[in-house]
């Protein structure tokens, strides 16, 4: 399995933007920012990379962590693994949200695992959920991708797009290939971790930039 910390420090940000739920403008410190990357056929098979940051307010910096699997062996694990980081953020760091985007997919595929495998862990039980994809919708009344919304924030990413087919192809490969990760360049090792961590990043990014870049049409 592939073990990957990185620190991202945050570029001063103001308060008046930051996005209010239940009239509070301060949940995001007590929040992860959760993105899955996995591989469905008919159900969910694995998670092919379970990544999440929290921010770190005394060294303003993104606090990232990402497992990746390597082969068929990594499937089970990584799920110890992600309930073990939800538990260490729940206990030690006081985390009581989950932020992501459209994030019903990623729930139903780590809770379906978490349950074929036997993995005691229920995420409702200890965090509330805030998805931006509905908070957008709730606010602008229509839908949107995060690409999109990535660029109504400014929000350049480094490195080529990857399409979620394209990556659970490869996690497909991955599952019946012992040796492909082996065979796999770096390159494209790096290239999905980064993508999956700019993904977590952005939701920061647009949770406290919020006001900045959305207001309500009035008609």
């Amino acid at each position: 399995m592939i073990i990957r910390e990185n620190n991202i420090k945050v570029e001063n940000f103001s308060q008046e933007f930051i996005l209010e739920i239940d009239g509070k403008k301060d949940l995001f410190k007590d929040a992860v920012f959760f993105d899955l990357e996995h591989y469905l056929y008919k159900k969910p098979i694995c998670i092919g990379v379970f990544g999440c940051c929290y921010y770190d307010s005394n060294d303003n910096e993104l606090k990232v962590t990402q497992y990746m699997i390597e082969g068929k062996k990594d499937a089970l694990p990584i799920l110890d693994m992600a309930k073990n980081y939800f538990k260490e953020m729940y206990e030690k760091y006081n985390k009581r949200y989950i932020v992501t985007f459209s994030g019903n997919n990623d729930f139903t595929v780590i809770d379906y695992l978490f349950d074929k495998n036997k993995v005691d862990y229920n995420i409702d039980d200890y965090y509330k959920k805030i998805d931006l994809q509905r908070e957008y919708e709730k606010l602008m009344g229509a839908n949107i991708g995060l690409k999109n919304l990535e660029k109504i924030f400014d929000i350049e990413r480094e490195g080529e797009l990857i399409s979620g087919s394209n990556l659970s192809k490869t996690f497909c490969k991955v599952m019946k290939d012992f040796d492909y990760m082996n065979r796999m360049p770096e390159e494209k090792k790096q290239r999905i971790l980064l993508y999956n961590e700019q993904d977590v990043v952005s939701l920061f990014q647009i949770y406290i930039d919020w006001k900045k870049f959305l207001k309500k049409e009035v008609e």
